[in-house]
């Protein structure tokens, strides 16, 4: 039995609308097309829709793969390919400087011979410690206390002095070109952390005796000892050994073979301080 209540709401109805009827319904419902394409954004009075160029797309695409290949030279060359020079030069004697092109260039020649730290004297060693780094072997490739007295001496002196370290020097002069830029600067530093980390002492000191300019075209310790006094870097004397080290800062300008006035009282300094450096083995971390 149905139920013939009017008022109870049994779901969705379709009601034909007076004016209509079913057959009005029935005619809309036949008008309408699933395949219709939706009216333009236009056709409803809005602004036109935003379309975004292929080409543009494309230049974004283009761009970003540059960045990327820049991006992995700077780490290449920048990180990982000076970690990798270093590495190497750690068993292999590094090769020509770019202080020995230039001075070819200049016309000065290039006598070179590379020893190893066993074939070199000990008493150049301390006499080297003594004159340009007495705290080599307990830095850890920077001796903040030198840099602050080089900077007040020079504040108030024409004589510039320097406060580099016997590592500072090495990184400088075996991957690095002569300047005095900021730039430069900070690239020293980031080789000498480099050097120590991956290097040592011994290391550091015999590419140091093998890469220093010691004169016109002469490099390294083996060839200044023969150059200067004609003996082989491991006979060198004492009095020899400080006078090589005393002319370090100005190579081209002083000699040692015949001293002037100021490099003999400078040797004399040092001979004395390169006792001192065997007595309270200040030396131990390259001589054992």
């Amino acid at each position: 039995m149905s139920d013939t209540n009017p008022d109870k709401d049994d779901g969705l109805r379709l009601t034909p609308q007076a004016s209509g009827g079913w057959e009005d319904l029935a005619k809309s419902w036949d008008d309408i097309s699933l395949n219709e394409k939706p009216r333009s954004v236009n056709d409803r009075g809005d602004a036109p829709p935003i379309e975004i160029p292929r080409d543009a797309s494309r230049k974004r695409g283009v761009w970003g793969r540059v960045g990327r290949t820049v991006l992995s030279l700077v780490l290449i060359f920048g990180l990982i390919g000076p970690v990798l020079v270093t590495a190497a030069y750690r068993f292999v004697p590094p090769p020509l400087t770019y202080l020995m092109v230039e001075r070819v260039f200049e016309g000065r020649g290039f006598n070179r011979q590379w020893r190893s730290l066993d074939e070199i004297s000990p008493r150049l060693v301390r006499s080297v410690i003594a004159a340009e780094d007495a705290k080599f072997c307990s830095h850890h490739g920077f001796d903040f206390g030198a840099m602050q007295k080089a900077l007040a001496h020079n504040e108030r002196s024409k004589r510039t002095r320097g406060g580099s370290t016997i590592s500072q020097q090495t990184a400088k002069n075996i991957f690095l070109w002569p300047d005095r830029s900021y730039v430069r600067k900070g690239m020293e530093a980031y080789f000498t952390v480099l050097i120590e980390g991956l290097w040592g002492k011994r290391r550091i000191m015999e590419v140091y005796l093998n890469s220093v300019e010691w004169g016109p075209g002469v490099y390294g310790a083996e060839a200044a000892a023969r150059k200067n006094f004609g003996v082989s870097a491991d006979r060198l004397t004492p009095a020899q050994a400080a006078r090589l080290a005393a002319i370090l800062p100005s190579p081209l300008k002083w000699r040692a073979a015949k001293p002037g006035p100021y490099v003999k009282r400078r040797s004399g300094r040092i001979d004395k301080a390169a006792g001192t450096i065997r007595r309270e083995g200040m030396a131990s971390c390259v001589l054992g």
